[in-house]
């Protein structure tokens, strides 16, 4: 199983989506995920994974969720090769032992245009890296269904969070 995740942010709540599929031509999800988080570490430059890692494993946890592959909204390497990223420490917090592709809709300063993949008629790349293969990763985000830049689950899975962040801050008011 592939999962792709995403978290959102509401002041100190997160909230984490997945969305699982069987291959990457899949066009809907087998199974979506949600969970809320409270008490979200604030941001800090450069370390963007403190604040997230912990949001994404309270997900696996929290559902039982034992993907093969788990797909990030960023980087496994923040230089594309050496530097830790959000997606390396999710790999080395999970023994190694699943997958980890980065998908990012911005550069990073360093990142080499090796990285880079052009969907649909999009102009602007993303930004792939990988705890496996770079080319194997790189095509399977090409493959992913969808005509647009950003593949459909990549979407969904955004679309998730989004959805439920609004929830929570409509709540509030």
């Amino acid at each position: 199983m592939i999962l792709a995740t995403d978290v959102q942010y509401c002041g100190d709540t997160a909230v984490v989506a997945g969305v699982a599929f069987v291959d990457w031509q899949s066009e809907s999800s087998t199974r979506e995920y949600l969970s809320i988080v409270e008490n979200v570490a604030a941001y800090e430059p450069g370390s963007f994974y403190k604040r997230e890692l912990p949001c994404l494993l309270r997900l696996l946890e929290e559902h039982k969720i034992a993907p093969d592959i788990i797909v990030v909204d960023g980087y496994v390497y923040l230089d594309g090769v050496a530097k830790s990223g959000l997606g390396k420490h999710l790999f080395d917090v999970l023994k190694e032992e699943v997958e980890v592709i980065g998908v990012a809709k911005k550069s990073f300063m360093g990142i080499s245009h090796e990285h880079e993949i052009y969907r649909g008629k999009s102009r602007k790349p993303l930004f792939v890296t990988s705890t496996a293969s770079l080319k194997e990763a790189k095509n399977s985000i090409l493959n992913m269904h969808g005509v647009h830049r950003i593949p459909t689950l990549l979407k969904r899975v955004d679309q998730l969070c989004r959805e439920k962040a609004k929830e929570i801050e409509n709540s509030k008011v």
